[in-house]
């Protein structure tokens, strides 16, 4: 297994973080859970080749990911593992809520403390209101008394913001979407590279875009098809984000042995390391990254004139699962993040059909329209 230093802590990581929100499944008539006995077999053989960073949040997998992380590991395991986990801000609902959701997150993780602590899903809509609530505060005072080691946030949102946040608070960590298709989006490449200049651990989410990276429809099977290395879509995806020195840890959700014997294999090659790419690796990258665009059906640019919506329709980021359904050829993981959609109350229910969208849209999209469209295909998933 390749490592990196974690920032400036003194921890070496993994280069292959284990992600806890997509725990293996099981479907007992219609009702879907986390199939726990295959989780915890997941966790532990990734601990014991080589796998040190675990992920999780208090409300994955319906605030059961860290009981079942918890559960893993519990015992002498707990020692050898750096877990890190988030606490939401919709979940502090007054001040005294902050404490008491860590207790509870400590209860679950059957330990004493949290080695990275995530303020999670900072986004530029809540920022300003972020900063006027004693969070940090809160958080220094567990650091104080022992009970988390580290501070960090988890985002999602333009470079604007993250420049803002990334320089606002001495944090010890950020973790953020990135991958091959994300370099004009979310943080941007730019944002990777100014992570890596303020010297902060970074880890990246999505690597594999809620793994439709791992499939490569015809323009992208001829791109990879031009190079003369024969690797799988995953591994090239996985390759743009290792090239990175910036990156301390690449997060995957991994959901099956199989998935998580392959990738450990990758990720314990000597050449998977910073700088791994050529050139002309770099352009059959561009050429795949190219062929992905192409396949789109809606025409969003995810230029955001459309929101905020009034009632919190969350357009761009619909008809963003909607795409990428057709883009990477299956429905799974665009349904499922519909499904988390629909539980923040932003999908397409709640449209009041006002009108006021589909002038502000510079691509002309009957976005009522093609709304309903993208509700069509998206809904059935439950979890």
């Amino acid at each position: 297994m390749q490592y990196r230093p974690l920032g400036k802590t003194n921890f070496k990581t993994s280069l292959l973080g284990l992600g806890c929100m997509r725990l293996p499944f099981i479907d007992n008539d219609g009702n879907k859970g986390v199939d726990r006995e295959k989780a915890h077999e997941l966790i532990r053989y990734a601990l014991n080749n080589g796998i040190n960073y675990f992920d999780s949040a208090m409300t994955y997998h319906g605030g059961e990911s860290e009981a079942i992380l918890g559960e893993a590991l519990f015992g002498g395991l707990r020692k050898k593992a750096w877990i890190t986990t988030k606490q939401p801000q919709w979940e502090m609902h007054t001040q005294a809520d902050i404490r008491r959701n860590l207790e509870a997150t400590l209860k679950k993780l059957r330990t004493d403390y949290i080695d990275m602590y995530f303020l999670h899903r900072v986004m530029p809509a809540t920022w300003a209101s972020t900063q006027e609530r004693e969070i940090f505060a809160e958080f220094e005072k567990f650091k104080a008394e022992g009970l988390i080691k580290n501070i960090g946030f988890s985002y999602h949102g333009d470079y604007k913001t993250f420049s803002q946040v990334l320089t606002c608070y001495p944090w010890d960590m950020c973790m953020v979407q990135h991958n091959m298709l994300d370099i004009n989006r979310e943080v941007t490449d730019k944002g990777i590279t100014l992570a890596g200049e303020v010297g902060i651990a970074l880890a990246i989410m999505e690597p594999l875009r809620d793994g439709g990276l791992a499939y490569a429809p015809d323009p992208v099977k001829a791109a990879y098809e031009s190079s003369e290395i024969n690797r799988t879509p995953a591994e090239w995806a996985f390759r743009f984000l290792a090239n990175k020195p910036e990156v301390s840890v690449i997060v995957s959700g991994m959901s099956d042995m199989k998935q998580l014997k392959e990738n450990i294999a990758l990720f314990s090659r000597p050449d998977m390391a910073a700088g791994c790419l050529t050139d002309a690796e770099k352009d059959v990258i561009t050429k795949a990254r190219q062929g992905y665009e192409s396949i789109i059906t809606i025409p969003c640019t995810e230029c955001n004139y459309c929101v905020p919506c009034p009632q919190n329709v969350q357009i761009p980021s619909i008809f963003a699962r909607f795409n990428d359904a057709y883009r990477f050829g299956h429905l799974n993981q665009p349904r499922r993040g519909y499904w988390f959609i629909r539980n923040a109350k932003g999908d397409v229910s709640q449209c009041a059909n006002c009108g006021e969208c589909a002038p502000k849209c510079p691509q002309l999209i009957d976005i009522p329209k093609e709304l309903q469209t993208a509700n069509d295909l998206l809904k059935g998933w439950a979890e």
